[in-house]
C-alpha cells in the first residue's frame, strides 16, 4: 500500500484512497446497519495517521470512541488477517471535541453576521418576502455599525425595524410589520429549541479545527450531534455555514499532495431537503470549487439519490454499502447508484448491491490521473480504535486536557446592537426629561406675547421628547427589543 494513501480495505486487490485525490471529494451510502459509521471512522483514522486534520459529526453518538484504542476481538483480528493488515496495532486518534450546546465538547458558536441572511432564513424557513426584510436588518446594522453577534442583537434590532418600518421603507425598500412579527417568532422559537447557545463569541477560529498533534497526526474534530439531529435544518445549517466559512476565507492552494481538512457531512440528505433553489446553487459552487482550498467534502447518507446529480457528479471518490431493493423505487436506486461506478466486466455492480453483507462495500476511487477506478467489491479493514462510544469519564479527561477549553468555555458578550440600540434609547430618555425640565422653567419665568409665542412652538417641539421619555419609563425593566424609542431613527441617520 502506498505510503501517501489511505487504505480502504481488499477485494480482488487493495482498494485504497490517494491522498493527492482525497480533495476531489467522496461518498459513502448504504442502507442502515452495513457499516457506514465504520467506514468513516476508518477514513478518518487514514486521514489522521497521514497529518490530514478531519471534521465529522458524531450523529449517533458512538464515534467518540476512535479518541480511544481498540480491544482485540476475534471478528477484528480475523478480518485483518483477511485484508493483509499487518500488523494491527490498537490505538487512539487526537480528538477534539465541540457541542453546539457546550455540554459534550467545548461550545461551537458563530456570530450572527458570519451566518449572513441566506444560511439564516433557511433556518428560520422564511419565505420569500420575510428574507428580503431580514436583508434590510443586515444592511441597516452594517450601514451604522452596529454588530450582530447573538440573537438578542437580532431581535432588538427586528424590534427597531418594525417600530420605524415606514422610514426604513423610503430608505431601503418594502417593509412590512408582518414579516418582521414572523421573524420575532421563528426566533423565539430557535432559542426555545436551544439555537440561541450557537450565536455568540467567542466566534470558531477555522485554523483551531486544522491541527495536527505533537506526533504529526491531524486532530478529529468531533461534533457532538446525538441531540443536534433533533433538529435537522439547525444541525444542516451550522454544517452549510462551516464549509461556506472553510470556502471563503481559505487561500487557493490548487492540488496539493494531501488534503489540509477532511469535511464528513453525515445525514447528508437534510442538507438538500426542501432546500430552495439559490441555496441548491451556493452549495453547488461551494463543492466544485472549494477542492482548490485543499478541502475534501465526503458525503455520507443512505442512498445516492439523496444527493443532487450536479453535486453527485463532483465525487470522485465512492464507497458503496448494501441496498435494499423490496420496492420499485429502491429497485430504482440500486439501478441509479450501480450506473454511477466504472463498470467492472467480472462483476454484476447491480445484483452485488443487494448482497454485500456488513463490512463489504463496492470502492472506486481516483487512480494518479484522476480516473475513476474499476469498481471492485471490497472488505473494509477493521478500525485500530474503539468501535462504539468513549465513556463520560474518558470524555471529561480530553476536554480538560485540551487547550481549546481556555478560548471557547466561557461566553464573552461585547458591545454590539443591542447595547448600542439601548443607550440611544437611554440618551433618548436623558434629553426627554432635561426638555421637560427646560419647559417647566420656561413657564416660570414672566413672558411677553412674544416670547409665550415662542414658548408655544417649543413645546410642541418638546412634545415628541416628551413621549419618548414616558416611551422609556413604560418599558424600564423589560427587554431592550421592546424600548426602542421613535425617534431614535433620527439619531440612527444623522449625517446621511
Amino acid at each position: 500500500m502506498p505510503e501517501d494513501s489511505v487504505f480502504i480495505g481488499k477485494g480482488s486487490s487493495v482498494q485504497s484512497l490517494l491522498l493527492k485525490r482525497a480533495n476531489r471529494h467522496g461518498l459513502i451510502a448504504g442502507a442502515t446497519g452495513t457499516g457506514k459509521t465504520v467506514t468513516l471512522q476508518i477514513l478518518a483514522e487514514g486521514f489522521s495517521a497521514q497529518g490530514v486534520p478531519v471534521f465529522m459529526a458524531d450523529v449517533k453518538g458512538d464515534l467518540s470512541g476512535i479518541s480511544q484504542p481498540g480491544t482485540t476481538k476475534p471478528f477484528l483480528t480475523k478480518r485483518a488477517a483477511q485484508v493483509g493488515l499487518e500488523p494491527y496495532d490498537f490505538t487512539g486518534f487526537p480528538t477534539v471535541f465541540w457541542d453546539v450546546f457546550g455540554k459534550k465538547g467545548h461550545p461551537m458558536r458563530a456570530t450572527v453576521s458570519d451566518m449572513g441572511p441566506l444560511l439564516l432564513s433557511r433556518l428560520l424557513e422564511l419565505n420569500d418576502t420575510q428574507e428580503g426584510v431580514l436583508n434590510i436588518a443586515f444592511k441597516l446594522s452594517d450601514d451604522h455599525g452596529m454588530a450582530l453577534l447573538d440573537l438578542k442583537d437580532l431581535r432588538a434590532l427586528m424590534t427597531f425595524v418594525s417600530e420605524q418600518s415606514k422610514e426604513l421603507t423610503a430608505l431601503y425598500g418594502n417593509v412590512s410589520k408582518a414579516s418582521v412579527g414572523a421573524i420575532q417568532r421563528r426566533l423565539l422559537q430557535l432559542e426555545q429549541q436551544g439555537g440561541d447557545q450557537f450565536f455568540g463569541e467567542p466566534a470558531l477560529e477555522l485554523a483551531d479545527l486544522m491541527r495536527c498533534d505533537a506526533a504529526g497526526r491531524g486532530h478529529i474534530n468531533l461534533l457532538a450531534a446525538d441531540q443536534l439531529i433533533e433538529r435537522p435544518q439547525l444541525y444542516a445549517t451550522i454544517l452549510l455555514w462551516l464549509l461556506a466559512e472553510l470556502f471563503e476565507e481559505l487561500p487557493e492552494v490548487g492540488d496539493p499532495e494531501k488534503p489540509r481538512l477532511v469535511f464528513f457531512f453525515d445525514e447528508a440528505h437534510l442538507l438538500f431537503e426542501d432546500a430552495p433553489k439559490a441555496l441548491l446553487q451556493k452549495v453547488e459552487q461551494v463543492v466544485r470549487l472549494i477542492r482548490s482550498k485543499g478541502v475534501g467534502v465526503y458525503f455520507v447518507s443512505q442512498n445516492p439519490t439523496d444527493i443532487p446529480d450536479k453535486i453527485l457528479g463532483q465525487l470522485g471518490n465512492r464507497v458503496q454499502h448494501a441496498l435494499r431493493a423490496f420496492t420499485s423505487r429502491d429497485q430504482k436506486a440500486v439501478r441509479a447508484a450501480a450506473s454511477t461506478f466504472r463498470q467492472n466486466p467480472g462483476l454484476d455492480t447491480e445484483k452485488v448491491i443487494t448482497e454485500l453483507g456488513v463490512g463489504e462495500a463496492l470502492v472506486s476511487t481516483l487512480d494518479a490521473k484522476g480516473t475513476p477506478s474499476i469498481v471492485d467489491r471490497t472488505l473494509i479493514r477493521p478500525p485500530s480504535s474503539r468501535i462504539g462510544p468513549a465513556t463520560a469519564q474518558e470524555r471529561k479527561s480530553i476536554l480538560s486536557q485540551s487547550e481549546f477549553g481556555p478560548r471557547y468555555d466561557q461566553v464573552v458578550d461585547r458591545e454590539s446592537a443591542y447595547e448600542k440600540l439601548q443607550k440611544r434609547a437611554e440618551q433618548a430618555a436623558r434629553e426627554a426629561e432635561q426638555a421637560t425640565l427646560d419647559k417647566n422653567r420656561v413657564y416660570k419665568a414672566p413672558a411677553r406675547k412674544s416670547r409665550k409665542t415662542a414658548s408655544a412652538r417649543r413645546s410642541s417641539r418638546q412634545g415628541v421628547f416628551e413621549t419618548m421619555a414616558k416611551s422609556v419609563a413604560r418599558t424600564m425593566g423589560r427587554e431592550v427589543t421592546r424600548s426602542l424609542l421613535r425617534g431614535v431613527l433620527g439619531s440612527l441617520f444623522k449625517g446621511r
